[in-house]
């Protein structure tokens, strides 16, 4: 990913993955100027699976867009380690 001093993306960077599955997510930041307050959002569409299913997008304020990534970071490194969230697990559910 380039960047533009500090760690930033560069401008005109394509902020877009596609994941294993197929769905395109896409990042971007919206800005929206009403006279009397200007809102800034960070927007996060997640695109149609391969089926053509919808998907689904989210305006998050620059705190929210913070958590989430640090939600995703705390994961990406569970998911590296095989650790398990904490909770029941499958084998500890009652059969039925």
């Amino acid at each position: 990913m380039a960047t533009a001093g500090r760690g930033r993306p560069s401008t005109g960077e394509d902020s877009r993955l596609v994941t294993g599955c197929g769905r395109r997510i896409a990042v971007r930041c919206l800005r929206l100027a009403p006279a009397e307050r200007p809102i800034s959002r960070v927007a996060l569409d997640v695109g149609p699976d391969q089926g053509g299913e919808p998907g689904v997008w989210a305006a998050l304020t620059a705190d929210e867009a913070r958590d989430l990534a640090r939600l995703l970071l705390l994961h990406a490194d569970l998911a590296e380690r095989g650790t398990e969230p904490a909770g029941p697990t499958r084998e500890d559910s009652p059969s039925t």
